[in-house]
């Protein structure tokens, strides 16, 4: 596989990691809490339609679809999809390292069962 192809494939699963943290973080801001706990679906919406955070974790799973059709494009999706358990990875850490999330034993033997997965996909 080409590296610019394996390059656009680490950005677009970086995105979805950044994406997913950016949306932890805005649906934990107190707004969002608030509207949650006071259970009115106009009010939750209005919440989280005007929370940064959230609208940066969709701008960035936006753009990563848009970098994931230029690799869809170029090489087969059986080629290019295992790489996308990568992500599992990058979210963990950044999980620990951006949010203070514990890193379990267990948790962290599964996250790189996965990736021992991609990379066996990935070599066949």
């Amino acid at each position: 596989m080409p590296i610019g192809i394996v390059g656009l494939i680490l950005l677009s699963v970086t995105l979805s990691a950044l994406a997913q943290i950016s949306l932890k973080i805005g649906m934990s801001s107190p707004q969002v809490s608030t509207a949650l706990a006071a259970g009115e679906a106009g009010r939750i919406a209005l919440s989280v339609v005007a929370t940064p955070h959230i609208l940066t974790g969709l701008a960035c799973y936006g753009l990563g679809m848009v970098v994931w059709l230029a690799v869809l494009a170029k090489v087969d999706v059986t080629m290019a999809y295992p790489f996308v358990g990568l992500g599992f990875l990058v979210t963990l850490a950044l999980g620990v390292l951006l949010l203070g999330e514990t890193l379990t034993p267990v948790r962290l033997v599964g996250t790189l069962l996965v990736v021992l997965g991609v990379v066996l996909t990935a070599q066949s």
